[in-house]
């Protein structure tokens, strides 16, 4: 845990900073978050609130009909507790109308559904609100790819993009976050009995630990290994980095002109705000 340990105090202030800076410069005063009542997105909650004021900071709780009931509970505790805007939308019939047309639907599917669903929503919601959305997404998903593309990845900012799910646990404790929503086995909560650490094949202290020496300090797969850690979860780990870059990337564009979107056609994104 020490190899993860930050000055949490210091990050808060540079995350709520990150959350004006881009908020504002973008020309808005306003954001949305999908509040799951998951860990991160609570945790984006709260950072929201304290960055830009709890009048400008609208969570939107998206329940499907197998979403755990004690999800929603802690969503709505969450809001209620910071005392921000909220609005329940229920996805069931939106997604059984498509799910009963299709014979064939794997929990993969289904999840990725689902996850794509509350995205159109929320940006929806944000257009109403005038407002950015708020991505929930945090270091270890991303390199892993650990999510949907163009779902729970789509998103404005992410705030603690930049932090392990190790690291997750810690900020939260220092942001004083209930313990009943820290103590959550880590999950998506896009089938019944579905948990993060199943599906990867290890737990996050272990993953983060792999991605810290193969992200951070540039370790190959062999100095990996031979510190000591599992062959076959290293290399489950690393494929899935590999297999998942396209998530990471804009979409390739053919060029033919002399200045291309994504190539050479390169300007921040708040360019004239």
């Amino acid at each position: 845990m020490e190899n993860f340990r930050l000055n949490y105090e210091l990050v808060k202030k540079f995350i709520i900073e990150f959350i004006k800076e881009e908020v504002h410069s973008n020309g808005f005063n306003r954001c949305v978050v999908g509040l799951s009542g998951g860990l991160d997105s609570v945790l984006v909650a709260y950072l929201s609130k304290e960055a830009l004021g709890k009048e400008n900071v609208k969570a939107i709780i998206m329940p499907y009909k197998t979403s755990n009931p004690a999800s929603k509970e802690d969503a709505l505790a969450t809001a209620t507790h910071l005392g921000i805007l909220y609005e329940t939308i229920d996805i069931t019939k939106i997604a059984d109308a498509y799910f009963k047309k299709e014979k064939e639907m794997t929990n993969i599917r289904m999840g990725n559904f689902l996850a794509r669903t509350r995205m159109s929503i929320l940006f929806d919601k944000s257009r109403e609100f005038k407002a950015l959305v708020m991505g929930t997404s945090n270091k270890s998903e991303l390199i892993l790819g650990y999510s949907t593309w163009y779902g729970d990845m789509a998103a404005s900012l992410y705030p603690i993009g930049d932090l392990y799910k190790t690291q997750i646990f810690e900020f939260a404790q220092f942001m004083q976050i209930p313990e009943k929503i820290i103590a959550k086995k880590p999950s998506a909560d896009l089938w019944p009995g579905q948990t993060d650490e199943k599906e990867l094949g290890a737990k996050y202290i272990q993953i983060d630990s792999i991605l810290t020496l193969y992200v951070d300090q540039r370790k190959t797969k062999d100095e990996i290994i031979a510190m000591g850690y599992s062959q076959k979860i290293v290399e489950s780990l690393l494929n899935r980095i590999k297999k998942n870059q396209f998530k990471r990337t804009l979409p390739p564009v053919a060029k033919f002109s002399p200045r291309t979107f994504g190539l050479d056609f390169l300007y921040p994104h708040d360019l004239g705000k």
